[in-house]
């Protein structure tokens, strides 16, 4: 009986042991600028030990579109990037992706994340 409920009281905390969790570091709210460019930055936090960091590929995905990241100097885990906001509209909603390699047994394996939906709204000044 014991043999059979262990495996399913330990399976919570291996699954929890490889979660990724992303920190929305930008504001919720930012005034209109002549360039239509907004600043967003995310932190990346997990305890995955097979990650491998240097395969990193962050990215703003507005809609079906997606903006490269790019890592944020002198810091492993943030990364920020720019999207444009059409002028006529006062603001989007945007999720966070990263796709990663993680090691495996031969080659390393494929996997993403991915963030909740956040909004951002543009206000004139």
């Amino acid at each position: 009986m014991v043999k059979r409920i262990l495996p399913l009281l330990l399976a919570p905390l291996l699954l929890a042991g490889c979660t990724a969790t992303m920190t929305n570091l930008s504001p919720h709210q930012l005034p209109r600028n002549s360039n239509n460019l907004y600043p967003l930055e995310v932190r990346l936090d997990t305890r995955q030990q097979s990650l491998r960091w240097d395969s990193l590929k962050p990215q703003i995905v507005v809609g079906n579109i997606s903006y490269p990241m790019r890592p944020t100097p002198l810091m492993t885990n943030r990364f920020e990037g720019l999207v444009p906001v059409p002028a006529n509209a006062d603001g989007i909603t945007y999720r966070y992706r990263i796709d990663y390699e993680y090691n495996s047994l031969g080659k390393p394996k494929p996997g993403s994340a991915l963030s909740e939906e956040y909004s951002l709204r543009i206000t004139n000044q």
